[in-house]
């Protein structure tokens, strides 16, 4: 679908923006600084691109109103207090999202007791097994396979090649991408003395309403207690969660983390890419663990940490700046020891 053609005044409206400059220039696509073109309509947000600000090329740009000593730039801007709110109301209007095909594709399996409300939108090749449960203006792309008994809330959104496993439960708006795998069963074995016997996972996996999951994430199913995902909470692609651990509401995931077995995780804490947490450890409400830190122990709440093991960024940071001090100390210490050995 092309994208909708406004003009500056319009978008200023939208946005609940300042307008600078002529309110009739046509809008008819948005892009970067750097590629933006007169038709177009760019974003500022930080003093790090007023380079590429007063370059571009961009019919308006939407500037945050922080930002009064602009360089030379664009004639057209429109003053905004959230410039990611502005941008993400912009993109919403100006490319819509086309609306779901309603109705199930011929070549889809349907096991028995198998029920939804209202409309839904079940793509090719997918496959819904017995007794499964769906609510009302669902849709279900190509491929996606959905196991027995699971139960899926309304207005959720699952991607080709999602899996849904028979023990997970699905509230209100969630949107799972393509090839993540949810409610599969936990890692967990007994070390015998010639084998390693797998435990079998009775627990269920809650994913509660408005959250969404990125492509190739898993998330496990519990032991005997439940895996649960909080309202609201954004995972990134690639990610794991083990069995039994507990994520709070409205946290932030980032690319490839791993939480295992039996951790918890306070509400609105974020977790950087490439963390990874131990098992049965606790991070705090609002905490944040920086890209690549390794949590072996309890984190606080409001807590900063980052490096490994994971420990306050302020003491990383300070440790860091002593060894940097300390690396010239060390080359005269060996020029001493040299020069003591040459006498």
């Amino acid at each position: 679908m092309p994208p909708v053609v406004l003009t500056t005044g319009q978008v200023a409206e939208l946005v609940g923006g300042k307008l600078v400059g002529s309110a009739s220039i046509r809008v008819a696509g948005v892009a970067d600084l750097e590629s933006a073109r007169r038709g177009d309509i760019s974003f500022l947000a930080s003093r790090r691109y007023l380079a590429a600000f007063g370059k571009t090329e961009a019919g308006s740009v939407l500037v945050d109103a922080k930002l009064t000593d602009l360089p030379p730039g664009p004639a057209s801007r429109i003053l905004v207090e959230d410039p990611h709110g502005a941008l993400r109301c912009l993109l919403e209007t100006m490319y819509p999202s086309p609306p779901p095909v309603w109705g199930v594709s011929p070549s889809v399996a349907l096991g028995r007791g198998v029920s939804w409300e209202g409309r839904i939108a079940i793509g090719h090749h997918s496959v819904i097994e017995g007794d499964v449960t769906i609510g009302s203006d669902c849709v279900i792309g190509a491929g996606a396979h959905i196991l027995q008994g699971a139960i899926i809330g309304n207005n959720c959104i699952l991607d080709d090649d999602v899996t849904i496993c028979g023990k997970a439960v699905l509230g209100d708006r969630i949107r799972v991408k393509s090839g993540a795998r949810i409610g599969t069963p936990g890692f967990g074995f007994t070390a015998e003395e010639t084998a390693h016997l797998r435990i079998p996972q009775l627990g269920r996996c809650l994913i509660e309403s408005d959250v969404e999951i990125g492509a190739n994430t898993t998330i496990d199913r519990g032991t005997l207690s439940d895996t649960v995902v909080g309202a609201g909470t954004k995972i990134d692609n690639l990610v794991h969660i083990a069995h039994n651990v507990r994520i709070g509401a409205a946290c932030i995931i980032l690319a490839q983390v791993g939480v295992a077995g039996s951790t918890e995780v306070g509400e609105k804490a974020i977790l950087a890419g490439q963390a990874g947490l131990a098992g049965h450890v606790r991070v705090g409400s609002r905490a944040r663990v920086a890209a690549q830190s390794g949590v072996i122990g309890d984190i606080p709440p409001d807590a900063t940490v980052s490096g490994y093991p994971a420990r306050s960024h302020r003491n990383v940071l300070r440790q860091a700046a002593a060894l940097a001090r300390i690396a010239p100390l060390v080359d005269e210490i060996e020029d001493l020891v040299k020069s003591r050995d040459n006498t």
